[in-house]
Order: C-alpha cells, then structure tokens, then sequence
C-alpha cells in the first residue's frame, strides 16, 4: 500500500489504495548498464524508472529558466520567488512549448549525454528524438487523463519510448505521473484503443461550422475514469513521491496519466520521444526540409471515410 497523508485523487476520482490497486514504481537504477536487463525489464513492467538519474543541480538551472519565463509572462504570483513555481491566482495552464525555445540547457539535458547513453542500451543501436519536446506546465486542478502514446504518435516505428522527466520536486500534492501496471501488454487495448489516431478526420461527415468531424472526438483519452479502468483491467496504477534528477521511460503502448494538482505549484515536467534512428519516425514530430513538425491539427489530418 502506497503511504500518503492525504487523498490521492485522479480527474477528481478517489484512487484506491489497497495493495491490489495502487502501487510504488520500481526503481531500476540496477540496470543502467545492462542493455538486456532493461529491455527485459521494460518488456514484462511496460516502464523503466531511475533515481537520481541526472544530476540534480543539472535540472534545477532547467527549472530556474523555466519559472523565470513563466514568472515574466505574468503566470507566477510575484509574492513568491519563481523557482517556486506558485501559480498567479486563476491562472490555468497544462502545456507551454515555448519553454523549450531557446532552453539549450534543456536541449542538453534531454538528447545528450546520459540520456542518450540509456537508449543506446536499449535499443541497440543509433538512436533519434522526436524535435518538438512537450512542456508540461500543470496548474492545480485536475491530472491528465489515461492515455496511451500510440494514439497520439503512431504512424511510425512502434518501438517509440517517452521520457518523462520532472523538472523539479513532484510530491503527491503537485500530482505526478502515473503509469498502469503491464498495461502495454494488454491485447485488447493494442489491437483496438491504441490504433486510433487523433489527427484522423471523417471527409464524409461535417461538423457544425463545415469543417471535418474527427473521428475521434475525446481526442485520445482511453477514461474519464481512472478508477473504473483500474477495476476494469485488473491493474495496478504505479506511482511515487518523484525528486528533480528522477526519470521514467515507458512504451507507446503503456497506459499512463498523473494525479491532480492538490497544491498551490504550478508542475513541471517534460516529455521527450526516443527510437532507433534508422526505423520510421512518425513525420508529425520531426522536421522535414527545414521546417518545424506539424503536431497535432490541420496540416496532420488523416482523412478517411467513416
């Protein structure tokens, strides 16, 4: 049973925490340098997760230059100092790219060095990053809901892996990352969930204002209800009380969300996409002749008759 002095809550869910439903991550820091047991050990758990796996110090100047944009855009309260992170009263934000403009620290960080090193081992051979990097602001409030990566990043190599990495302390109360045990191995949610695409547009079928209908309208979320997926699958969500220096890898096909922001910090994270280099990468995520990555919208639509 996870110990926690107050409530954990998922998209204002009660999490259960009974043994059965609610668990630790395992820490892998053991295999760091063996390439065999890391692709075992992400094989059977869907996750890899390391302790202290940057030098703290490192992402700490990542976190000061972060809070110092947020805090010049007007987001923090200026009764704090930035690093804290405290949000400005109503002030609502989930995801804000353009932290990682500019950010070579960041950038060294997240495609050097030790990070780098770690997919190297994994994968076996030349490695490559996605070139947007996904900058999670989470003000207090609701988590992200239960998803999969393959929904959102699909059309290249399956073998695709994120790093979450917390830029910062990430306690229970500022709701980190959870990921749901063994989820990637289940068949029922690859075969069928976990083939959608949420850039994918019904060319038969009009909304309201004439544009195309996306085919999928929750844009990617498996749940509303992490609670109800958790019984419904018989597993456990996993997650821990996380410190700046942290990292957790885990597949395309690995369920994952946070818990809600119970406190008054603004939580920082990254997200960041690693493959080998020489499989497929999906073209919404890298830059092509020059030019940036389309992400997600009208430039990436897939159309299809539905």
């Amino acid at each position: 049973m996870v110990q926690i002095n107050h409530k954990l809550t998922s998209l204002g869910r009660e999490l259960e925490t009974t043994s059965d439903a609610l668990g630790q991550l395992a820490v892998n820091n053991d295999l760091l340098n063996d390439s065999n047991g890391l692709r075992q050990q992400i094989q059977e758990q869907g996750y890899l997760f390391f302790r202290g796996f940057f030098d703290r110090d490192q992402v700490m100047a990542v976190r000061n230059f972060m809070c110092r944009k947020l805090n010049t855009a007007g987001l923090l309260d200026p009764n704090y100092p930035a690093i804290e992170a405290i949000r400005r009263p109503e002030t609502n934000i989930r995801l804000t790219p353009n932290l990682a403009d500019n950010n070579p620290k960041l950038m060294r960080l997240l495609y050097s060095g030790s990070m780098i090193d770690v997919y190297h081992r994994l994968l076996s051979g030349p490695v490559r990053h996605f070139d947007y990097t996904w900058c999670r602001t989470i003000s207090p409030g609701h988590g992200t809901k239960p998803h999969c990566d393959a929904v959102y990043m699909g059309r290249g190599t399956p073998r695709l892996y994120t790093s979450w990495t917390p830029i910062g302390d990430a306690s229970y109360e500022d709701g980190g990352l959870m990921v749901m045990e063994q989820s990637h191995r289940i068949d029922r949610l690859r075969n069928h969930y976990c083939r959608k695409d949420v850039d994918s547009v019904c060319s038969n079928r009009k909304t309201e204002d004439g544009s195309m209908k996306k085919k999928d309208p929750n844009f990617g979320a498996l749940t509303y209800d992490p609670v109800g997926l958790r019984r419904n699958l018989g597993l456990r969500w996993l997650t821990t009380e996380y410190e700046a220096g942290d990292l957790v890898i885990f597949t395309i096909h690995t369920v994952h969300g946070s818990l809600d922001n119970h406190g008054a910090r603004i939580r920082l994270s990254t997200d960041s996409r690693y493959q080998r280099a020489d499989e497929p990468a999906d073209d919404r995520w890298i830059s092509i002749h020059g030019k940036p990555p389309t992400k997600h919208g009208e430039n990436s639509q897939r159309k299809m008759i539905c």
